[in-house]
């Protein structure tokens, strides 16, 4: 049998990936940004075969993502518009004696403009199987990207991209773990080498060298991976003739974007980078947004790392079965917008069964949190489908099925239950898209509502009970290159319930996400 794809490794919403190996487990971590639970765990014994295990953010009390806003930036030359949601920003893993910490970003971003504020904090684990972690420790730090590093006397230094912006330095001190103290004074160590956004810095040690690994070029088409060494954990740090190490600029490779980057060895000594990346497409698209990706690399004593351009399956990794190779525990992958408000939601054990407490908060809103649950679009091609139970008498409610980016941009079908008409819509601000479809029908006591999907577009479907009919009618075929734009997320697809005046309870059934 030929070897299946192995990247991405996590598909999906899953950008800035960070690794560590605890034993003979690999445990890995991604940005999440505006959604909650944040900070998915996920656990593998072979770098192939995943599964989520737990969320480092998974309490409310923990922090608050209300003012995780998505700002729509200035057009680039070329004309493309980013996107750029603030939340919860490239967490970094490791541990430490026994202990598991998770150093993460929240960012604030304000509704009315002004300066973003940066939370920065850790978390921490005594048994990563338990998804028991504490409550954040928050350090002073002004930036992003922060990571930690243990030097042989058992000293930790935490390093971060220090704003502002688009030149941001590389900065390390000294911490006190337990209380989030600074111990020495903050030090610009690194500049990169002079590429914008220098930042996911990453500290190794090996052979007497400190070795500094960031990324440069900004998170799209110019990202890239350089490194330099110094003698002392201060610097001076000097920057590899041959950098950088890893990037698919100026390429016309299907993987792109390939950078922030963590490298550690296997079980066997052998050296791999995760990194984000995106699979774009000849037309333009990558809708699926930031993926976690792996690749080999090498490190031999005295020299410098490596890293190989990151392919579909890279060299010493392959896989037989790709629809089993990202799992889950029971209902531990769905998520929820910012500040979730729990009581809304009944799910079934198997959460096949979905339970809305249907609220005035659309997803469009930029702050609060609508009701909607879902999961990350995992496939390239495949299929969402639900089954909405309909009200006896109209309740003012709007529900349905919704393929979810950010406040600015969602495709959805649902059901109006004042006009008794399905409805499609598709806005893209960044884009000045706006569109619906109304289509008026008989009603019965459910209606199918299907999100179908490949590479290229969206077919959006429903069916009614009351035709007594199997068949899906398609309401909008929507093309992906409408969804697509330079952002920080990725597609979350689920269920969602809009009511203006009247409370109202919405059931759906039968819910499948791919």
């Amino acid at each position: 049998m030929t070897p299946s794809l192995v990247n991405p490794i996590i598909p999906g919403f899953a950008p800035d990936p960070s690794v560590v190996l605890i034993g003979d487990t690999f445990f890995l971590v991604n940005s999440t940004f505006h959604v909650f639970p944040g900070l998915p765990i996920y656990a593998s014994k072979d770098l192939v075969n995943w599964k989520q295990i737990g969320n480092a953010i998974n309490r409310r009390a923990q922090l608050s993502l209300r003012q995780s806003v998505t700002k729509i930036n200035p057009p680039f030359k070329n004309g493309e518009v980013m996107l750029s949601t603030g939340g919860l920003y490239a967490p970094t893993i490791r541990e430490h004696q026994g202990t598991v910490y998770v150093v993460c970003t929240n960012i604030i971003h304000a509704v009315e403009g002004g300066p973003d504020i940066s939370e920065n904090f850790f978390v921490t684990t005594q048994d990563i199987w338990s998804d028991e972690w504490s409550d954040p420790i928050p350090f002073e730090f002004r930036g992003i990207d922060t990571s930690l590093y243990w030097d042989e006397d058992g000293r930790a230094y935490m390093h971060g991209s220090a704003g502002p912006g688009p030149m941001t330095k590389i900065h390390l001190f000294e911490i006190d773990l337990k209380t989030g103290e600074k111990l020495s004074e903050e030090k610009k160590i690194w500049d990169g080498t002079g590429g914008i956004y220098p930042e996911g810095p990453h500290i190794y040690k090996r052979d007497g060298w400190y070795y500094l690994l960031i990324s440069e070029g900004g998170t799209h088409e110019n990202h890239m991976i350089t490194v330099a060494r110094a003698t002392e954990i201060f610097g001076p740090y000097e920057a590899f003739s041959n950098n950088p190490i890893l990037t698919a600029r100026d390429t016309d490779e299907y993987i792109r974007y390939t950078g922030h980057c963590d490298m550690f060895q296997d079980q066997k000594g052998d050296w791999w980078g995760v990194c984000l990346g995106v699979r774009k497409d000849s037309g333009g698209r990558y809708f699926m947004g930031r993926e976690t990706f792996i690749t080999p690399g090498t490190w031999t004593e005295g020299n410098w790392p490596t890293l190989e351009l990151v392919k579909s399956t890279p060299k010493g990794l392959a896989v037989q079965d790709p629809a089993s190779r990202i799992t889950a525990k029971p209902n531990i992958d769905f998520v929820y917008i910012r500040d979730a408000e729990l009581n809304r939601y009944k799910i079934s054990e198997d959460g096949k069964d979905v339970t809305l407490k249907a609220c005035g908060v659309d997803l469009s809103h930029p702050t609060d949190s609508p009701s909607f649950i879902g999961k990350r679009q995992r496939v390239l091609e495949g299929a969402s489908i639900v089954t909405l139970e309909l009200p006896n008498e109209p309740s003012g409610a709007r529900a349905g099925l919704a393929c979810y980016k950010d406040e600015h941009r969602y495709v959805r079908i649902f059901y109006d239950t004042k006009a008794s008409a399905v409805v499609f819509e598709i806005l893209n601000k960044a884009q000045n898209i706006h569109r619906t479809t109304k289509h008026e029908i008989k009603v019965g006591d459910s209606l199918g509502l299907k999100l179908e999907y490949t590479e290229q577009e969206y077919r959006i479907l429903y069916r009614d009970s009351a035709e007594g009919s199997a068949e899906w009618k398609s309401l909008a075929t929507v093309d992906t290159l409408e969804l697509t734009n330079p952002d920080f997320v990725g597609p979350v697809i689920g269920v969602f319930a809009l009511v203006d005046e009247q409370s109202a309870e919405v059931r759906f059934k039968d819910l499948k996400i791919e």
